[in-house]
Protein backbone atom coordinates (compact mmCIF):
# COMPACT_ATOMS: atom_id res chain seq x y z
CA UNK A 1 0.00 0.00 0.00
CA UNK A 2 1.31 3.43 -0.92
CA UNK A 3 0.12 6.57 0.92
CA UNK A 4 0.38 9.83 -0.99
CA UNK A 5 -0.12 13.29 0.50
CA UNK A 6 -1.80 15.89 -1.73
CA UNK A 7 -1.94 13.52 -4.71
CA UNK A 8 -3.29 14.70 -8.08
CA UNK A 9 -7.01 14.07 -7.67
CA UNK A 10 -9.09 12.37 -10.35
CA UNK A 11 -12.69 13.48 -9.69
CA UNK A 12 -14.21 10.28 -11.12
CA UNK A 13 -11.91 7.95 -9.17
CA UNK A 14 -12.47 9.75 -5.86
CA UNK A 15 -16.22 9.99 -6.44
CA UNK A 16 -16.35 6.25 -7.20
CA UNK A 17 -14.38 5.46 -4.03
CA UNK A 18 -16.68 7.70 -1.98
CA UNK A 19 -19.78 6.01 -3.42
CA UNK A 20 -18.41 2.53 -2.70
CA UNK A 21 -17.23 3.37 0.82
CA UNK A 22 -20.48 5.08 1.83
CA UNK A 23 -22.75 2.74 -0.15
CA UNK A 24 -24.19 5.55 -2.25
CA UNK A 25 -24.85 6.30 -5.86
CA UNK A 26 -21.99 7.51 -8.04
CA UNK A 27 -22.25 11.29 -8.23
CA UNK A 28 -19.09 12.80 -9.72
CA UNK A 29 -18.05 15.78 -7.61
CA UNK A 30 -15.43 18.47 -8.30
CA UNK A 31 -13.06 17.04 -5.68
CA UNK A 32 -9.83 18.45 -7.12
CA UNK A 33 -11.15 22.01 -7.18
CA UNK A 34 -12.75 21.70 -3.74
CA UNK A 35 -9.63 20.25 -2.11
CA UNK A 36 -7.28 22.81 -3.62
CA UNK A 37 -9.51 25.61 -2.36
CA UNK A 38 -10.55 24.40 1.09
CA UNK A 39 -8.35 21.59 2.36
CA UNK A 40 -5.18 21.89 4.39
CA UNK A 41 -4.17 18.49 3.04
CA UNK A 42 -5.49 15.17 1.82
CA UNK A 43 -4.07 11.67 1.70
CA UNK A 44 -4.75 8.82 -0.68
CA UNK A 45 -4.06 5.11 -0.25
CA UNK A 46 -3.10 3.41 -3.49
CA UNK A 47 -2.92 -0.28 -4.28
CA UNK A 48 -1.35 -0.95 -7.69
CA UNK A 49 -1.99 2.70 -8.60
CA UNK A 50 -5.71 2.34 -7.81
CA UNK A 51 -7.18 4.75 -5.23
CA UNK A 52 -8.56 2.56 -2.43
CA UNK A 53 -8.59 5.01 0.50
CA UNK A 54 -8.88 8.73 1.16
CA UNK A 55 -9.08 11.33 3.91
CA UNK A 56 -9.01 15.10 3.89
CA UNK A 57 -8.18 17.69 6.53
CA UNK A 58 -9.75 21.13 6.50
CA UNK A 59 -8.73 23.86 8.91
CA UNK A 60 -9.42 27.28 10.29
CA UNK A 61 -6.02 28.63 9.22
CA UNK A 62 -4.79 28.42 12.80
CA UNK A 63 -4.88 25.89 15.62
CA UNK A 64 -7.84 23.74 14.58
CA UNK A 65 -8.04 21.13 11.82
CA UNK A 66 -10.90 18.80 10.95
CA UNK A 67 -10.89 15.26 9.54
CA UNK A 68 -13.45 14.75 6.78
CA UNK A 69 -14.44 12.04 4.32
CA UNK A 70 -12.36 9.15 5.66
CA UNK A 71 -13.11 6.41 3.15
CA UNK A 72 -11.71 2.96 2.36
CA UNK A 73 -13.04 0.80 -0.44
CA UNK A 74 -14.96 -2.14 1.06
CA UNK A 75 -12.73 -4.63 -0.78
CA UNK A 76 -9.75 -3.25 1.19
CA UNK A 77 -11.35 -2.82 4.62
CA UNK A 78 -10.04 -4.08 7.95
CA UNK A 79 -6.38 -3.90 6.90
CA UNK A 80 -5.35 -0.75 8.79
CA UNK A 81 -5.65 1.51 5.75
CA UNK A 82 -8.10 3.90 7.38
CA UNK A 83 -5.95 4.19 10.48
CA UNK A 84 -2.82 4.92 8.42
CA UNK A 85 -4.71 7.54 6.41
CA UNK A 86 -5.78 9.33 9.61
CA UNK A 87 -2.32 9.02 11.19
CA UNK A 88 -0.70 10.48 8.07
CA UNK A 89 -3.27 13.29 7.91
CA UNK A 90 -2.67 14.08 11.60
CA UNK A 91 1.09 14.29 10.99
CA UNK A 92 0.49 16.73 8.13
CA UNK A 93 -1.79 18.89 10.29
CA UNK A 94 0.84 18.91 13.07
CA UNK A 95 3.51 19.97 10.56
CA UNK A 96 1.25 22.83 9.46
CA UNK A 97 1.17 24.10 13.05
CA UNK A 98 -2.26 22.89 14.08
CA UNK A 99 -2.76 22.19 17.78
CA UNK A 100 -6.08 20.31 17.62
CA UNK A 101 -7.50 17.75 15.20
CA UNK A 102 -11.27 17.34 15.39
CA UNK A 103 -13.47 14.59 13.98
CA UNK A 104 -17.21 13.94 14.00
CA UNK A 105 -18.41 10.40 13.42
CA UNK A 106 -21.40 8.11 13.65
CA UNK A 107 -21.65 5.78 16.68
CA UNK A 108 -20.61 2.66 14.74
CA UNK A 109 -17.21 4.31 14.08
CA UNK A 110 -16.41 4.95 17.75
CA UNK A 111 -13.90 2.10 18.06
CA UNK A 112 -12.13 3.20 14.88
CA UNK A 113 -11.66 6.85 15.83
CA UNK A 114 -11.22 6.49 19.61
CA UNK A 115 -9.41 3.17 19.93
CA UNK A 116 -7.55 2.76 16.64
CA UNK A 117 -6.79 6.42 15.86
CA UNK A 118 -6.40 7.80 19.38
CA UNK A 119 -9.02 10.52 19.44
CA UNK A 120 -10.69 11.17 22.77
CA UNK A 121 -14.40 11.80 23.27
CA UNK A 122 -15.64 15.37 23.72
CA UNK A 123 -18.99 17.06 23.89
CA UNK A 124 -19.94 18.65 20.60
CA UNK A 125 -22.95 20.06 18.83
CA UNK A 126 -24.38 19.85 15.35
CA UNK A 127 -26.85 22.12 13.61
CA UNK A 128 -28.51 20.83 10.42
CA UNK A 129 -28.68 23.67 7.89
CA UNK A 130 -30.69 21.97 5.14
Amino acid sequence: MRYVVRFAVDDLALSALHAAAFEGELDVQPWAERLERWALTWVGAFSNDQLVGFVQVCWDGGAHAFVLDTAVHPDHGRRGIGKQLVVTAAEEARRAGCEWLHVDFEPHLTAFYLDACGFRPTDAGLLKLR
